[in-house]
């Protein structure tokens, strides 16, 4: 009798362990993420934090995102580390493509870039709108200039303006050139430290905090256009991408919901990133 007793008990109590464990299943299969490797601008300014639970709410697909500079974005995306890429450097954009990673690339948003500075503005560049003009006075200035030096969108579209103004930074010798190898947050910090001038796009600028002595002195000129793009990694390269949520992602971005949510996030009033996309795509 106590033997029959003992395993009716033993019986019950592994047929509700076994019960439990049933039950959880379902839960782990319903549980849809998407990896999401993006610029280090959209993560912090504050975008994600706005626009992701507004995705997941609508589709029940969590988004994980890998905050990077857009060319280590890329080499992410190249690996098979992500599965969908939201990142702003058009023409290395375009190159992942045509190299057969994605099967298209499409528009999102747009912001600028600004150069900040000291407000005591050592290189007189305050109000100028020929950006290469102004980065050619501070570095005639040898005023400090905190660079990214990452790689990233941000670092490229630099490098870019360094060259239109004819400045090789390679050969700053003085020491006013220097590079933080970090992302835009963490570059503003370091510029913020030691009263530097530096490019930044708007949306990270309007949700930095530690300004110190820091404010927006170039701003205007078309060459600042910042844009911003969508792919989904290609599946065919990579078998275990989640071709049909990452999809979904992209397609929502692209849809007048998700272009009215990007369009709805502010800061004091002020709109950070402007949608201009044609429409859904995938």
């Amino acid at each position: 009798m106590l033997i029959t007793l003992t395993r009716r008990r033993l019986f019950g109590t592994l047929a509700a362990a076994g019960l439990w464990v049933t039950a959880g299943l379902p839960a782990l299969a319903q549980d849809r993420f998407v990896t999401v490797a993006s610029t280090t601008s959209t993560e912090q300014s504050g975008l994600f934090g706005h626009i992701l639970p507004l995705f997941k709410a609508k589709t029940g697909i969590d988004v994980r995102v890998v905050a990077q500079g857009t060319g280590q974005a890329l080499e992410t995306g190249r690996r098979g580390d992500a599965d969908v890429l939201f990142v702003h450097d058009t023409e290395a954009e375009e190159k992942f493509v045509a190299d057969g990673f994605a099967r298209k690339r499409t528009d999102v948003m747009y912001n600028d870039f600004v150069v900040v500075g000291p407000a005591s503005d050592p290189a007189r560049v305050k109000g100028m709108k020929d950006v290469a003009s102004a980065l050619k006075k501070i570095a005639g200035a040898e005023a400090p200039f905190g660079s990214r030096g990452d790689d990233s969108g941000t670092h490229k579209a630099e490098q870019r303006l360094w060259q239109a103004a004819g400045v090789d930074t390679d050969a700053a010798s003085t020491g006013w050139y220097r590079s933080t190898g970090s992302g835009m947050g963490p570059t503003l910090n370091t510029s913020a430290a030691m009263d530097a001038y530096t490019l930044t796009d708007r949306g990270t600028w309007l949700n930095f905090k530690n300004r110190g002595n820091l404010t927006i002195l170039v701003e205007g000129d078309k060459r600042l256009f910042n844009q911003y793009g969508v792919m989904l990694v290609n599946p065919d390269k990579h078998p275990h991408v989640k071709a049909r949520d990452g999809a979904e992602f992209v397609t929502w971005l692209t849809s007048a919901e998700g272009q009215d949510a990007i369009a709805g996030y502010r800061i004091n009033g002020e709109q950070l990133f402007f949608p201009n996309s044609d429409g859904p795509a995938s």
